[in-house]
């Protein structure tokens, strides 16, 4: 009896994702989160739109999960991750016939989305592990490594943009005291007058301890601005840390090893720049991270690298400096992604050179 219950709730759970997967997620603007939490701060909004909406991202990328070889999906990381996502999908399809005007429901999904929120702690290593594995066993190709950086962007995506649900609905809900006492200005997560200098000068000092516990030295900051006032956006300041903290870690490591034991190391340079629809933020001989484009991309900017032989690598940041310019970017399923799985890809048009040139005598003449 047990296997058959199993297997039915298999089968309406499969149903389920089908639908939701159905629809495209709803993006949101930075104002738009803003605004909610400031001046519309109510549970039970936030409750009817998130019962709808995390089914809607999960589904998503529950589908695209299964588009992944099937050597992959076998790998004991990677099931353990789509456990995860399963058991999260049907937390939130608890809530979705319950009355929002009872306080007991309200209270109860808040409690599950914290649930969720902790359960997700460990995706991004977990997925990362799983890709190891089925690297380590099955070894890859091209094709394979092509559609695992084209998965792999969008999964780390979509979870940064769940994440981004689940911390503000916590942050704003999920205690007694609404005001964050080590952030009181912030509305949940993100914070309207976010003073660029201050996460870049934190995200500093804390990798210089690394590299002091690692290099015994570190080299030095300069930060400069290149505005009037401290340059201040509506941001995540979380966001901006893991970005800049990752450039630091990577910059400072580049550093120490090229110069070896010297006693002094050239400084690493920050520029922060405000323009009307950008914020940038320079830093030089660095190697980002994926994962921090990824953050930079979730609201419309970017992370670039530009790497000159004998001089190093400038990590250039850009964000959106208007609130309503700055809009999720999420992946969706659809044909279009379903295709580019299943899609052979055909020989590269243009020549590889090879490492030891030709012979011209060989050739034959036309």
């Amino acid at each position: 009896m047990r296997i058959l219950r199993f297997l039915r709730n298999s089968v309406s759970i499969g149903k389920d994702i089908d639908y939701y997967s159905k629809f495209s997620p709803s993006p949101l603007s930075m104002k738009q989160f803003l605004d909610f939490g400031s001046e519309n701060a109510c549970e039970k909004t936030s409750f009817a739109f998130l019962r709808q909406e995390l089914p809607v991202r999960l589904a998503n990328i529950m589908k695209e999960i299964n588009l992944l070889p099937d050597n992959l999906l076998r790998t004991p990381s990677v099931r353990l991750v789509q456990g995860w996502y399963m058991q999260s999908f049907q937390d939130i399809l608890e809530f979705k016939d319950k009355n929002a005007d009872d306080e007991k429901v309200t209270y109860d999904f808040t409690d599950a989305v914290i649930k969720i929120r902790n359960r997700h702690n460990d995706v991004i290593p977990t997925m990362a592990q799983g890709v190891v594995e089925y690297k380590e066993t099955y070894g890859t190709d091209p094709v394979v490594s092509q559609n695992l950086q084209y998965f792999l962007d969008r999964f780390y995506m979509s979870r940064i943009s769940i994440r981004m649900l689940l911390n503000q609905h916590t942050l704003l809900f999920g205690g007694k005291v609404k005001v964050n006492p080590a952030h009181p200005k912030q509305i949940g997560s993100i914070d309207p007058n976010c003073r660029v200098s201050e996460v870049i000068r934190d995200a500093y000092e804390n990798a210089r301890t690394l590299c002091d516990r690692y290099y015994m030295n570190s080299p030095e900051l300069v930060l400069e601005e290149f505005t009037a006032n401290p340059t201040a956006v509506v941001y995540v300041p979380s966001h901006l840390y893991h970005m800049v903290f990752e450039l630091f870690k990577n910059a400072m490591r580049a550093t120490m090893e090229l110069y070896g034991d010297a006693m002094e190391y050239p400084a690493i340079h920050a520029q922060v720049a405000l323009g009307t629809e950008d914020l940038t933020v320079k830093a030089g001989y660095g190697y980002g991270l994926p994962i921090s484009r990824l953050y930079a991309r979730y609201f419309q900017g970017d992370l670039k690298l530009y790497s000159l032989e004998g001089y190093g690598t400038d990590a250039v940041v850009y964000i959106r400096a208007l609130s309503t310019e700055s809009i999720e970017r999420l992946p969706v399923y659809n044909k279009s992604a379903w295709k580019h799985y299943k899609t052979i890809h055909e020989a590269d048009d243009w020549c590889i050179p090879s490492k030891e040139p030709k012979d011209m005598t060989t050739f034959r003449s036309f």
